[in-house]
C-alpha cells in the first residue's frame, strides 16, 4: 500500500479529523507551505539522519534546521555512541523507503522503520502538515493529534533557520 493511503488509514483508524491536499510537486518547506495556505513553522519537515550504523528520523518545524551538535549530545546522555553522523543521500532513501527527498512523512514504525524523534518546538504549533509520500500530497492535521500517533521522542534539537527571504 503506498505510503500516503497507509498514513490515511491510520489516521481513520484512530478517528483522526485532517485534512488533504494535491497540488504540484514542492522541493522546499517553502513551496509546500505556499500551497497549502499554512505557516512556513506548521510544516513538519522529516529527515533521515544516520547515527553510527543505524538511520533515525528526526521531525521539527519548517522553520527551524537540526542542530547536529544537540543530537549527538542527547544520543552520548543516553549511553549511546554517536561520533559518526550525517544525513541519509537519496540513493541510501529511496533504498530504504522508496521515497525522494521532500516526500517523507513524519512518521516512523509502522509507517517507515525509523525510530522517530520529534523537536519540543512542534509543541508551539497548533497544526501539522506534511507531505505525505510523495512531493504533490500533503497531510494537515492538529498537532496534538499527530503527537497521539506519531509515538516519538521528544526532544530539543533545533536551532532557528537563517532565511535569506526576511
Amino acid at each position: 500500500m503506498p505510503i500516503f493511503e497507509t498514513i490515511t488509514a491510520l489516521l481513520e483508524k484512530e478517528g483522526i479529523t485532517y485534512r488533504t491536499l494535491h497540488h504540484p510537486p514542492t522541493y522546499t518547506s517553502e513551496q509546500s507551505a505556499e500551497y497549502r495556505g499554512e505557516a512556513l513553522s506548521t510544516g513538519a519537515k522529516a529527515i533521515v539522519y544516520k547515527i553510527e550504523k543505524a538511520f533515525y528520523l528526526f521531525v521539527m518545524p519548517a522553520d527551524r534546521k537540526m542542530d547536529t551538535k544537540k543530537v549527538k549530545a542527547y544520543f552520548k546522555a543516553n549511553g549511546k555512541k554517536a561520533k559518526k553522523t550525517r544525513f541519509a543521500t537519496a540513493e541510501e532513501l529511496l533504498a530504504l523507503t522508496d521515497l525522494v527527498p521532500g516526500s517523507v512523512p513524519p512518521f516512523g514504525h509502522p509507517i517507515l522503520p525509523f525510530e522517530l524523534f520529534v523537536d519540543e518546538k512542534i509543541m508551539e504549533n497548533e497544526k501539522a502538515a506534511f507531505n505525505a509520500g510523495s512531493l504533490t500530497d500533503s497531510v494537515i492535521m492538529q498537532r496534538a493529534d499527530y503527537l497521539s500517533v506519531a509515538n516519538a521522542t521528544l526532544f530539543d534539537f533545533t536551532l532557528e533557520a537563517v532565511s535569506s527571504k526576511q
